[in-house]
């Protein structure tokens, strides 16, 4: 099944045009996935990860949620993974914590409303690293989701996060190896949230991303499969 992608505008309640790139499945829905990007912006790694949802018959969405930070590029920020890109994207992401309620939900929501408004399907959304806490955070706080999946969410088990509770089924995978979110933290979210399917890879932070050292072929593979079937039970595939 061919996707097919292109940048469309969503427009967030406070007025602003925000840029997000869209791949469609030219077959029939399975569902409709917000792809929530990492603090690298919707680089090429966050669109191929939209297109092979699409290539699986979602409808995927990936809004640019660094674009009021960076207007004059198309899709506001597209960083690679070397130290430098790592440190800009560090920046970037201090700036979108650091805005008043509602924050970066306002741009999720926009594009869970868009996919729910265009395809007349259920929507869940898919994080990476910080899009995994901010698909955590649309779990707790956007009762039009259906579902989420956070993978190796930054964040995410601290006790100021783990004592949210979301409003639709959880899915979060994370990697014994990383150093960013130790296990001890992880097993404490797990004991806080008995309903989230918490799930654990011997791998390390970024293992889903094919760009990055971290990446584990095994890992990521267990947990698409994993994933897939999880939105098809929530999303009504």
């Amino acid at each position: 099944m061919r996707a097919l992608g292109q940048t469309l505008t969503l427009h967030p309640p406070d007025g602003r045009a925000l840029p997000a790139w869209l791949a469609m499945p030219e077959g029939p829905l399975r569902g409709a996935v917000v792809v929530v990007q990492e603090i690298f912006g919707v680089n090429s790694h966050i669109r191929a990860v939209t297109q092979r949802f699409a290539t699986r018959g979602f409808a995927a969405l990936a809004p640019a949620l660094f674009h009021q930070f960076e207007p004059s590029d198309p899709l506001g920020v597209e960083l690679g993974y070397a130290p430098a890109d790592v440190q800009a994207g560090l920046r970037f992401k201090a700036q979108a914590e650091a805005l008043p309620p509602p924050g970066m939900q306002q741009d999720i929501s926009a594009a869970v409303d868009w996919l729910a408004s265009n395809t007349g399907q259920q929507v869940g959304a898919v994080g990476f690293c910080w899009g995994g806490l901010l698909a955590w955070r649309a779990a707790c706080q956007l009762p039009q989701l259906s579902a989420a999946v956070c993978y190796y969410g930054g964040g995410m088990t601290s006790p100021e996060e783990r004592s949210r509770s979301p409003q639709c089924p959880v899915l979060a995978h994370f990697a014994r190896l990383d150093a960013h979110i130790p296990l001890d933290g992880v097993l404490a979210f797990d004991q806080a949230q008995p309903q989230v399917q918490v799930q654990l890879y011997d791998a390390d932070h970024g293992f889903n991303c094919d760009q990055r050292a971290s990446y584990d072929d095994a890992s990521a593979l267990v947990a698409r499969d994993r994933t897939l079937a999880f939105l098809d039970a929530h999303l009504g595939g």
